[in-house]
């Protein structure tokens, strides 16, 4: 038992100085690494993140709706829903979900 202990002991020690070695041969280079990475983030990443946000809140506002044109084959009811009028989907948007008969009125 006292093997298994001193045999477990030299591995954790060999491991760790093979760890230790390797961080301290790459400290030259990490420092430039987080240098870079940061600047990757301040000036690319967070950038990106807000020409995306403010694409989609342009593109939110200048939504057009689209033409009713009646498909036969959309917008089937065969059974009210059991929720409101019995018409309306569980999570219907009058601005952009068209009833069988076609959009609400603007109001």
């Amino acid at each position: 038992m006292t093997a298994l202990g001193r045999f477990s002991q030299m591995l954790r020690r060999s491991s760790l100085t093979q760890v230790q070695h390797q961080f301290s041969a790459a400290s030259g280079r990490g420092e430039q690494s987080v240098k870079s990475w940061r600047n990757l983030t301040f000036l690319v990443a967070l950038p990106s993140v807000g020409v995306c946000m403010l694409n989609i809140f342009l593109k939110e506002y200048s939504h057009e709706q689209p033409e009713f044109i009646p498909y036969s084959h959309l917008r089937i009811r065969n059974k009210r829903f059991p929720w409101g009028d019995g018409n309306k989907t569980l999570f219907h948007n009058p601005r952009v979900n068209a009833l069988p008969d076609g959009y609400e009125s603007h109001k």
